[in-house]
């Protein structure tokens, strides 16, 4: 490659061959030449070359794009066709393309499409529920179209592989639950109250909503995933075109499943919480051994522990119901599955301090 620089223009010829072009020496003169000189005018004549590749095209485009910005006229000379073709190609892409102002809406109509866009979501909702229903009708009719293995996979993730961190958790939050009654009972020398304070709290309502956000996170979230990379990969589609019914065979077995354990599990937390309870109570408190286990026997009644069972079962649903909704309506990429995913945690969790909200209302109306 050589450059001519005249007064007021430069050429540069092309000659030979230019494959796998890396003389940046050169490169680097004809950029700094081209950039403090105040030529108006490049031609580039490849009347000589011969055999070229990527590189020389490369090198043309960081020319060429230098000579636009400085505003100099730059001339292609006797270029083979397809080069001049690349050539051309290369500056009618458009890399930063123009970002179209979005119309700006009055308050009342950004009101109206949030009012339409929570109505078609509900509507949504509202249809799954009731599919998910007429699936769980045929399940109890013997019609269901539902694997065995399906729901034994569904009860094993959701059953003793959860045993674990449900213990550590329910543990920590008795012990917690304990410590901070103990400050307040103690001002009072009452704190043998202690016992019945986490045995009431822990089988009401404590121990289920610990099951139902470890269960959200853990279950839930596992839900949305699984079936949402089934959408990516368009295994629902299969599904669907062979006349399979995709809420009999995915949704059901995860939620029966779920529905299933979570009481179990709760029952379990129950357990643990009130053992984090009696190490803070024995071990620190001195309290005697025997002294705290009858302050819990005292306190622990059958109907606070049915209350917390009847809270596990309603979390049960909402988290298999959300994690399941969001796996369906998943979209088509790995993004999607992500968004998915975080959307079936959050939703299964204010779902069920809405749904522990209106439990607790309703039952001090009955007086449960």
């Amino acid at each position: 490659m050589e450059h001519i620089l005249n007064k007021n223009a430069m050429e540069i010829l092309l000659k030979g061959d230019f494959l796998g072009f890396d003389d940046n020496q050169s490169k680097e003169d004809l950029i700094s030449q081209i950039t403090q000189s105040s030529i108006t005018k490049i031609v580039i004549d490849a009347s000589e070359l011969k055999k070229w590749d990527s590189s020389l095209l490369a090198l043309i485009f960081e020319i060429s794009k230098l000579a636009h910005q400085k505003g100099i006229i730059i001339e292609y000379k006797q270029f083979p066709q397809n080069l001049k073709k690349l050539t051309e190609l290369a500056f009618l892409v458009n890399r930063k393309p123009d970002t179209t102002a979005k119309e700006e809406l009055s308050i009342f109509e950004s009101l109206g499409e949030i009012g339409i866009s929570i109505f078609q979501t509900s509507l949504k909702g509202l249809s799954f529920i009731r599919q998910t229903s007429l699936s769980i009708g045929r399940f109890f009719t013997g019609s269901a179209i539902m694997r065995r293995i399906d729901f034994m996979f569904a009860l094993e993730d959701c059953s003793y592989k959860a045993v674990g961190i449900v213990s550590l958790v329910s543990f920590m939050v008795g012990l917690i639950l304990a410590f901070v009654g103990a400050i307040q009972l103690k001002a009072f020398g009452a704190q043998i109250y202690v016992a019945s304070l986490v045995a009431i709290g822990m089988t009401r309502i404590m121990g289920a909503i610990m099951v139902g956000i470890i269960m959200a996170g853990r279950t839930g979230a596992s839900y949305a995933a699984t079936i949402g990379t089934m959408q990516v990969n368009e295994e629902i589609d299969a599904l669907k075109t062979m006349g399979i019914s995709t809420q009999d065979f995915l949704v059901l077995p995860r939620i029966l499943a779920l529905t299933i354990t979570i009481p179990m599990l709760t029952i379990l937390s129950d357990f643990m919480g009130i053992l984090g309870g009696a190490a803070v109570g024995i071990g620190i408190l001195d309290i005697s051994a025997p002294e705290y286990i009858n302050y819990t026997y005292k306190a622990l009644d059958m109907n606070n522990f049915m209350v917390g069972l009847f809270h596990a079962l309603i979390y049960g649903i909402i988290i298999s119901l959300c994690g399941c909704y969001y796996g369906m309506n998943c979209g088509r990429n790995a993004d999607s599955v992500g968004k998915s995913t975080t959307l079936a945690v959050v939703s299964s969790i204010v779902w069920m301090i809405v749904a522990t909200g209106i439990i607790t209302l309703l039952f001090e109306v009955l007086g449960i």
